[in-house]
């Protein structure tokens, strides 16, 4: 009576084990499997990625790792998904809140990502564009 419920415990795990493939989207499989590399970084559509400007941090590459760490320009933290992968949300201890973005654009090419950041209930319009390195 053991050997059947072993045999039956380790067919169960053989069989859930088999049918647990990965399931990774289009657009993780995009998003992770590039260095990034910022081409603008634009704060109400001036550049910021200049010296003390706000968006300085985030100038150079990116990569979203698959365990969902990452370095994004000088920054180093986690990142993931929200709302069925439109918005891709950047958590660092660099910043108060985590920068919850939205993807305008992901492609084996190119990232574009559009926020609101308020400051001192000052909103800025954030658009940042990287490259495929």
């Amino acid at each position: 009576m053991k050997n059947i419920a072993v045999l039956l415990i380790i067919s169960g795990l053989l069989y859930f084990s088999s049918c647990k493939k990965e399931t990774e989207s289009e657009q993780f499989r995009l998003l992770t499997g590039t260095t990034w590399v910022s081409d603008s970084l634009l704060a109400n559509g001036i550049d910021a990625s200049g010296p003390d400007q706000m968006l300085e941090n985030f100038k150079g590459e990116a990569n979203f790792n698959a365990d969902g760490s990452g370095e994004f320009g000088k920054f180093s933290g986690t990142w993931r998904f929200a709302f069925e992968e439109t918005q891709l949300v950047i958590e660092t201890d660099s910043l108060p809140i985590p920068l919850a973005t939205i993807i305008s654009e992901l492609t084996k090419t190119s990232l574009k990502i559009n926020t609101s950041y308020t400051i001192l209930d000052r909103a800025t319009n954030i658009r940042m564009t990287f490259k495929a390195k």
